[in-house]
């Protein structure tokens, strides 16, 4: 990994796991449970992927893409840390969007993982 990739991860590891934080507390709507274990699941898989700033992206794409279809609304905080991470997703460039299903939550696991 590049000196880049080690900053972008840890920024990206910081946003996700503050943002896993303060939606903990709104778990009553529905919708913030999926996008908590997709925060969870990206989280462990963002070191090992080979293409950290494309998980991300995708990962971003889901919680706008949830929160439409949920009728979800985030504090400015929130909203703060989902912009910065698509700003770390946007480097990914058009290959992070190239034939993704944002919608599928299944996308950040793998058919290995016993967890789904």
């Amino acid at each position: 990994m590049t000196k880049r990739n080690v900053a972008t991860v840890f920024e990206a590891k910081h946003n996700i796991e503050l943002l896993y934080l303060s939606l903990q507390s709104k778990l009553i709507a529905p919708g913030i449970r999926d996008i908590t274990d997709v925060l969870l699941q990206v989280n462990k898989q963002i070191d090992t992927s080979k293409n950290p700033e494309a998980l991300v992206n995708r990962m971003v794409n889901y919680i706008r893409i949830t929160a439409s279809s949920e009728k979800l609304h985030f504090s400015k905080a929130d909203e703060k840390l989902i912009i910065d991470l698509g700003v770390i997703g946007q480097q990914a460039g058009l290959n992070g969007q190239y034939m993704a299903d944002f919608s599928d939550k299944s996308q950040f696991y793998s058919y290995t993982d016993a967890n789904k």
